[in-house]
């Protein structure tokens, strides 16, 4: 695992500290779980962790947006979010079939008292953070 800089926008903190006491753990862990992936990944030195559309964000040189968020129009599930002009979801399932259940080609969607496969998970989070170094490859690099 290497050391790798952590940018964090400080409204991050804010936007997680406003989730309800049953989505804060589920997002704070989703964070951590990207943290430690982004660790993981040779070539990654910088992560950013900020806001976009008010959602928690993670960006890195060479990777795709990767964002996460609840809403309380469907209070029981949560999602992680991809570029949706991008192959990462097609491409998750294709790979993972009915691991996860997608929102379209823009979203991993979790119930929040689903057990979330982790291991698959980082994958999918390894390829949306190095998307622009393995796009070229079938199933990029899963």
């Amino acid at each position: 695992m290497s050391m790798i800089e952590i940018k964090t926008n400080s409204k991050v903190e804010e936007v997680l500290g406003n989730y309800p006491d049953t989505v804060r753990d589920k997002m704070q862990f989703l964070r951590e779980l990207i943290i430690e992936t982004a660790g993981e990944i040779e070539g990654i030195d910088k992560l950013e962790e900020t806001l976009k559309w008010g959602e928690p964000s993670f960006v890195t040189k060479n990777g795709s947006t990767l964002r996460m968020d609840w809403k309380e129009k469907v209070p029981n599930q949560y999602a992680m979010y991809f570029q949706c002009t991008s192959r990462l979801v097609d491409t998750f399932r294709r790979v993972f079939e009915h691991k996860f259940q997608y929102e379209g080609n823009r979203a991993i969607v979790f119930q929040l008292n689903q057990k979330i496969p982790v291991s698959e998970l980082k994958q999918c989070i390894k390829a949306t953070l190095t998307y622009h170094k393995v796009k070229h490859l079938i199933t990029l690099g899963i």
